[in-house]
């Protein structure tokens, strides 16, 4: 039986990676009229970004990993998110 607030992490979770999706199908939409480089990668970096939030999920759910190894995963997906957005915006 979950607690309420492991209802409300999946909730937030969930809600979190429509969020994800949604900003990166724009940004991909976006890149694919301008052709930019730019948005290229900030498609790219969001896809990271939302991926870490997928990760995390799945691997807590399905696997034997601990929690802090789930959250390096997430945080490794998150730091090359942000860091091909960081080079977008720096380029």
């Amino acid at each position: 039986m979950t607690s309420g607030w492991e209802v409300t992490l999946i909730g937030v979770r969930v809600f979190l990676l429509l969020l994800g999706v949604a900003t990166t199908t724009i940004s991909f939409r976006a890149y694919r009229q301008e052709q930019t480089r730019y948005l290229r990668d900030a498609t790219i970096g969001f896809g990271f970004i939302t991926l870490g939030v997928l990760i995390v999920g799945f691997l807590y759910q399905f696997s034997a990993l601990t929690l802090t190894q789930v959250h390096i995963a997430e945080s490794v997906a998150l730091v090359c998110g942000f860091t091909v957005l960081l080079w977008s915006f720096i380029r």
